[in-house]
């Protein structure tokens, strides 16, 4: 079965990755440049092991447009949005042998380095993946 892991993050988030401090401090490069190799020796393992599908992460949400509808007309927002402060930061499709073993897999993301700040409030989801309509659990 196919499932996603999904991690999330806020503008200030990234601000801090790109070395500008907000209302928390700014990552180190050393830092940025831990975290990225860990990501890679990430993503590898799970090439090696084929359990990996598909792997991206995704751009600041200061660039990021949000789409709507006001009385049938599309209504087109530019990011960040005060309302949400998390958003999408990246994910990975996993194919493996159960719930629980993307599960593992997720939790191997607690290992990621990085500020202290940032490891208190990271998280990540684990969805499985609908195939088809009779698959969605409703």
């Amino acid at each position: 079965m196919k499932y996603m892991i999904l991690t999330y993050g806020s503008q200030q988030d990234y601000d801090g990755m790109g070395g500008k401090a907000t209302d928390k401090p700014a990552w180190s490069a050393e830092e940025f440049a831990a975290m990225g190799a860990f990501m890679e020796q990430f993503n590898k393992d799970l090439e090696e092991s084929g359990e990996l599908v598909e792997t991206r992460g995704l751009v600041a949400p200061v660039h990021t447009r949000r789409l709507g509808s006001q009385g049938g007309v599309p209504v087109v927002t530019d990011g960040p949005y005060a309302e949400t402060e998390e958003v999408l930061a990246g994910y990975w499709v996993v194919e493996c042998e159960s719930f629980d073993r993307a599960t593992e897999i997720a939790a191997g993301l607690a290992s990621c380095p990085g500020p202290d700040f940032v490891a208190a409030t990271a998280y990540a989801d684990v969805r499985p993946i609908a195939e088809s309509r009779a698959e969605l659990d409703l």
